[in-house]
């Protein structure tokens, strides 16, 4: 078991340290129920895996041969430097 602290305002210990008291259960006790009903009441909502996919690129009509693709990214790469790698 965990051990932690937690701050709570004055009146909420006062009315939380009164109801444990009236139920004969420790202030410890009463937290750990009142959060096992929290979680219970809001369940944690598992992502919805979705298949993925190829981004869709609009071009804007602009059609570019695949060899001409390959030679503009080598000339880029060799201006920048970036050439050999």
């Amino acid at each position: 078991m965990t051990r932690t602290q937690i701050q709570l305002p004055d009146e909420l210990y006062e009315r939380a340290k009164a109801f444990a008291t009236e139920r004969e259960i420790s202030l410890a006790e009463m937290t750990r129920r009142g959060l096992e009903l929290f979680l219970a009441r809001f369940p944690e909502e598992k992502p919805r895996k979705r298949a993925w996919k190829l981004p869709k690129v609009h071009s804007g009509g602009a059609h570019v041969p695949l060899e001409d693709l390959h030679r503009i990214a080598a000339e880029d790469e060799e201006m920048r430097g970036l050439g050999g790698r």
